[in-house]
């Protein structure tokens, strides 16, 4: 693996070689059960992108903890996956009570994500609390699930060395109780901060994404083009870290492999329908491709 520049080592095909993944197995408990908990009435599709995405990145089984409205018509469209219902809230979100389903799901896990399709602040911080107890393995944290940490960012310190979050540049800041435009202004350098403050590795950006280590590695990443600023974006990549994870991969490792295939994954799609106008359903498919280019 490549020594961190100071401008962040580029993730390139070449440093991802020399870091490869873990070797994937032909039984489908040996590469890894991923668990996903999150959804709404409003918006299923979120964590079906989510799921499609973990798998498609190497993980041998999907569960879903999702709103019990919506669960069939998810278990229809993921027929690979063991979907729960659960109760939802007012807003439509999947409720807090839903963790007696991560209880049973999330022990047995080799990685949970947490977010995916969540609308309401309030609600996600409260669902995020009562199943991360549940956890034992890598914790992938996204969206609105975020709302958790920016509570109380040192509750992440019960999850170092074992979790990545995605922050957007809102969130980022918001966590950080910094002002939006300083963080724009040098946007490593904060994300870089909350990875010391917290113990977990941070994602973060937009055009260029930079991926930090609590030990002050930084790595960037610059593929993907305007077509990944699409609804759904952020679920896949969300998704490809989480299956990266559950086949073995370390925070580290499943933030800066996800982050390059994410990007690599548009740069790909751009080609064929140009720089903009492809949709988040059909990044997913694109994974095992993209996966083969770099040699693993």
């Amino acid at each position: 693996m490549a020594a961190t520049e100071p401008g962040g080592t580029v993730i390139t095909p070449a440093v991802l070689r020399d870091w490869p993944l873990p070797e994937i197995a032909g039984n489908k408990e040996a590469r890894g059960r991923a668990v996903l908990v999150g959804g709404s009435v409003q918006n299923p599709g979120a964590i079906m992108l989510s799921a499609e995405a973990a798998l498609r990145a190497g993980a041998g089984k999907a569960q879903l903890v999702a709103p019990e409205p919506v669960a069939v018509p998810i278990a229809i469209e993921i027929p690979e996956a063991l979907v729960q219902g659960g109760p939802v809230t007012a807003q439509g979100d999947l409720d807090a009570s839903a963790s007696n389903h991560a209880a049973e799901f999330c022990p047995q896990a080799d990685a949970t994500l947490i977010g995916p399709g969540l609308l309401d602040p309030d609600g996600a911080a409260s669902l995020v609390a009562a199943c991360v107890p549940h956890v034992d393995s890598v914790l992938v944290l996204d969206a609105l699930a975020l709302a958790w940490a920016t509570q109380d960012p040192s509750r992440l310190q019960d999850f170092a060395g074992r979790c990545v979050i995605s922050p957007n540049l809102t969130e980022l800041s918001i966590i950080l109780g910094e002002d939006e435009e300083t963080v724009e202004a040098d946007e490593a350098k904060y994300v870089r901060k909350l990875a010391k403050a917290t113990g977990v590795v941070v994602t973060s950006g937009a055009s260029t994404t930079w991926i930090a280590t609590p030990d002050g590695d930084l790595w960037r990443g610059e593929g993907g083009g305007p077509g990944l600023g699409v609804s759904g974006s952020g679920d896949v990549k969300a998704g490809i870290i989480l299956g990266l994870c559950a086949r073995g991969a370390d925070p580290v490792q499943a933030a800066v492999w996800g982050s390059y295939l994410h990007g690599s994954i548009g740069d790909r799609l751009a080609s064929k329908y140009g720089p903009y106008g492809f949709l988040s359903r059909e990044l997913p498919g694109e994974i095992p491709q993209a996966l083969l280019e770099v040699g693993r």
